[in-house]
């Protein structure tokens, strides 16, 4: 098995020269790094990472929870996290909690095992046992784009997400400026903290309108294109069906899209439609869509932040932080009625 003394002689430099270029714990000269990197390359070492992590009880690993495979705004998310994760030599553990409290209490045990030494969890409606399995270990945590609304000061958990209840009312204000005064609203999964205050800003929206509330015009799209997809169909069936759209998050926009096109409706012509969450593609829908954007890197970049800078002072306060999403404009809303 080939050891760091055997990359040190074959470099031309000592163990501990060795030690401080692979774990990053002091400044190296360039030209020592390249020369340690090469001897690594040329004998085939490998760092040992399960001993080390038995002298210093730290595996340098992170694991996140988050409905990843199911959504692309989590998948945008997860780039953005594992770039700063890995750029400070941590390695990330991935584990998909599929937007369900039991597959996420499952999930959450599978990185417990690993023994990480911080966890980002996007949490499910009901995340009550799975913070308490990471309570139980006393491992630092950052709760990523569902707030809740109490952080326990006893427990060293954080959280970060975007603001949700005003920039939903300025999506309501976008189209009531635009003479629409019979606007649905597609909400996501039951329960999730994004769902109940982006309910609250189309709420908030119609009063600032002047607009009176009909209960028929909220549908539950679940957070999924197909459920999405069957509550459009059946606002269109309304005796007085919806001018205006608004989807609560970009699968659900993707089922709206659908649904309209099985009906033959064009948008905005027939119809319009506004959604929370940007596609990287979104310019290049016919009509191009309007949409109220998040701060996707910066969520996720900030949220690894946030995680480490606890990692180094766990007596923090529980902090809670909240990034403003940005309207962009397009074609999708229209031009008036």
């Amino acid at each position: 098995m080939v050891t760091m003394s055997d990359v040190a002689q074959v470099a031309g430099v000592s163990q501990t020269t060795v030690s401080h270029v692979l774990n990053k714990t002091r400044r190296i000269a360039p030209e020592t790094e390249r020369a340690v990197a090469a001897a690594i390359e040329a004998t085939g070492y490998l760092n040992d990472g399960i001993a080390k992590s038995l002298r210093t009880g730290k595996t340098h690993s992170i694991g996140l929870a988050i409905s990843a495979m199911s959504n692309p705004y989590f998948g945008e998310v997860v780039h953005s996290i594992e770039k700063h994760v890995t750029d400070l030599g941590y390695s990330l553990l991935l584990a998909d909690t599929h937007d369900d409290p039991d597959r996420e209490l499952r999930a959450v045990r599978d990185l417990l095992a690993h023994r990480p030494d911080g966890i980002i969890l996007a949490p499910s409606a009901d995340p009550q046992e799975a913070l308490r399995q990471i309570s139980r270990r006393k491992i630092p945590t950052i709760l990523i784009d569902r707030v809740p609304e109490h952080l326990d000061p006893s427990q060293p958990v954080d959280a970060i997400g975007v603001e949700n209840t005003e920039p939903t009312a300025e999506l309501v204000r976008h189209l009531a400026e635009r003479g629409h005064r019979r606007i649905a609203m597609v909400s996501g999964r039951p329960g999730l903290r994004t769902t109940l205050e982006r309910v609250d800003g189309y709420l908030l929206g119609l009063r600032q309108a002047g607009i009176g509330v009909d209960e028929t015009l909220i549908r539950d799209g679940h957070s999924e294109a197909e459920p999405a997809r069957q509550a459009i169909k059946s606002l269109m069936a309304l005796k007085s069906p919806p001018t205006a759209l608004i989807t609560g998050n970009n699968q659900m926009t993707i089922g709206a899209m659908a649904a309209l096109r099985d009906l033959g409706l064009q948008v905005p012509d027939d119809i319009a439609l506004v959604a929370f969450d940007d596609f990287p593609w979104a310019d290049l829908f016919h009509p191009r869509l309007t949409v109220m954007a998040q701060p996707i890197e910066e969520l996720g970049t900030l949220a690894a932040e946030m995680l480490f800078q606890r990692l180094q002072e766990p007596d923090l306060k529980p902090r809670e932080i909240r990034l403003s999403p940005r309207l962009i404009v397009r074609d999708s809303g229209g031009t008036g009625i």
